[in-house]
């Protein structure tokens, strides 16, 4: 047995909850979370850091609790990014090639990926992924690997999502803060996917729909390939908010009708039921029935749904979605919102639990949810570990982005000294690589692995 194990780590900075996670994978390929605690975000709206100091109380405070009950001290960390300053693109690359005799090389696709990054993009923002989806060989569509292919022009389509460099500097700024170092950012719709989606689902056409606290991420996936990424820049809060001003109560009790007698349906509420609130400051209490109750939250929900529709025909997908929609997220425990999504997008719908990749004696508790995207980070997290320590197997939808990952190790009292000299010794090597010669690596050996039979 192995004296040191591999651990990820991960913080979620949602609007409403900061969730920080630690996790290892098992001998069978499931990941076991070993450590999860969440605190109110305050200093976060719509997914966007406003205020540095409070989102780092937060932050250390659930670092601290999840390092104190796991027993595993960390320093670096996956970090999810959302916001309403997130914004897709698609894009295409070509490359002439002088001799259409001579086999296409890697070094040809190199430069196809590489000039992605390249590409114009307004003044603040920056290129979060990359993520080909197909190549392009004379007209021949549809090519998984061009390398070893003939041929006069090579092409490519990308997926590229971009976002706010100050938004993802503010987010840095309070890992720095809290004693921490950010790894990598991944876009929260993808980790969520990662988490909840089947590969049955996702080759069938599939919308993903993650309802948080600020904004509701939207991910659209077909033929094993993501089509489509947005963040629609309202979510849960806004209910809230709703049946605050709505029943003209205060914001806690607002939340809490919302979570436990709130339904997105109001034809089949109940009538007959009332609820009594406190009054403010000593003023006599106040009633609100179900049903008006219900009808607020169904005003508020179809305008999100309305937002998800503009997002799945923007995709130009709409009609080959067989898989329907999965909703997760906090938003998505809400009563009777598979009912209104299915009726609102006219598709199937279901919850999505990240059940299928948890193992261990935790795996009730964080099966929620709204822990989709916190799962998801340390998948990413493996993921990225596999990739960069093993031959690198992935078809060319896979994103070719940093292959940065978080290892915290738990070491025998024997072993302490020279482990950790080793990997400082790693990591100082890993940051003298440059990201050409990263992404190199990666698709060096991606390019590497024959075509595979059906099974």
């Amino acid at each position: 047995m192995n004296k040191t194990e591999q651990y990820v780590a991960a913080i979620d900075i949602g609007t409403t909850k900061i969730v920080a996670i630690v996790g290892k994978k098992n001998e069978k390929g499931k990941i076991e979370i070993l450590g999860l605690s969440k605190a109110l975000s305050r200093g976060v709206k719509r997914g966007v850091v406003l205020n540095i100091e409070e989102t780092v109380t937060a932050i250390q405070t659930t670092v601290n609790d999840v390092q104190k009950r796991s027993g595993i001290q960390f320093s670096e960390v996956f970090v999810g990014i959302a916001g309403q300053h997130i914004k897709s693109m698609k894009n295409r690359g070509y490359i002439t090639r002088e001799n259409y005799d001579d086999e296409i090389k890697k070094e040809e696709v190199f430069k196809l990926i590489e000039d992605m990054h390249k590409i114009h993009i307004d003044i603040g923002e920056e290129i979060i992924h990359v993520i080909p989806q197909n190549f392009i060989v004379d007209n021949e569509t549809g090519v998984k690997s061009p390398i070893g292919m003939c041929g006069r022009r090579l092409e490519a389509n990308f997926h590229i999502v971009i976002g706010q460099v100050a938004a993802a500097k503010n987010i840095e700024k309070c890992i720095r803060k809290a004693n921490l170092t950010v790894k990598d950012m991944v876009l929260e719709p993808l980790a969520s996917s990662d988490a909840v989606l089947t590969e049955d689902e996702k080759e069938a056409g599939v919308v993903l729909v993650d309802i948080g606290g600020g904004t509701t991420d939207v991910a659209v996936y077909y033929d094993n390939i993501i089509r489509h990424t947005a963040v629609i820049p309202f979510g849960g809060n806004v209910v809230t908010k709703d049946i605050k001003e709505g029943c003209s109560i205060l914001q806690r009790y607002a939340e809490q009708l919302k979570v436990q007698y709130g339904s997105a349906l109001g034809d089949i509420a109940p009538e007959d039921k009332v609820v009594s609130i406190p009054g403010i400051s000593g003023r006599n209490p106040k009633e609100i029935s179900f049903k008006s109750l219900a009808y607020i939250i169904q005003s508020r929900m179809e305008e999100i749904i309305d937002a998800v529709n503009f997002e799945i025909q923007n995709s130009g997908y709409a009609d080959k979605l067989a898989a329907g929609v999965v909703i997760t997220g906090g938003g998505a425990m809400l009563r009777h919102l598979p009912q209104l999504m299915k009726f609102k997008t006219a598709m199937d719908v279901r919850i999505g639990l990240p059940n299928e990749h948890l193992a261990g004696s935790a795996k009730n508790e964080i099966n929620q949810p709204m822990y989709a995207t916190s799962v998801g980070l340390i998948m990413r997290g493996f993921d990225y570990l596999e990739t960069y320590k093993k031959s690198f197997n992935a078809g060319p939808q896979e994103e070719y982005a940093r292959p940065e990952v978080i290892v915290v190790e738990q070491k025998h009292e024997h072993q302490e000294k020279v482990e950790e000299t080793r990997f400082e010794t790693e990591v100082q090597e890993d940051e003298r690589i440059s990201l050409t010669e990263k992404i190199k690596s990666m698709l060096s050996k991606m390019f590497e692995v024959e075509d595979q039979p059906i099974n």
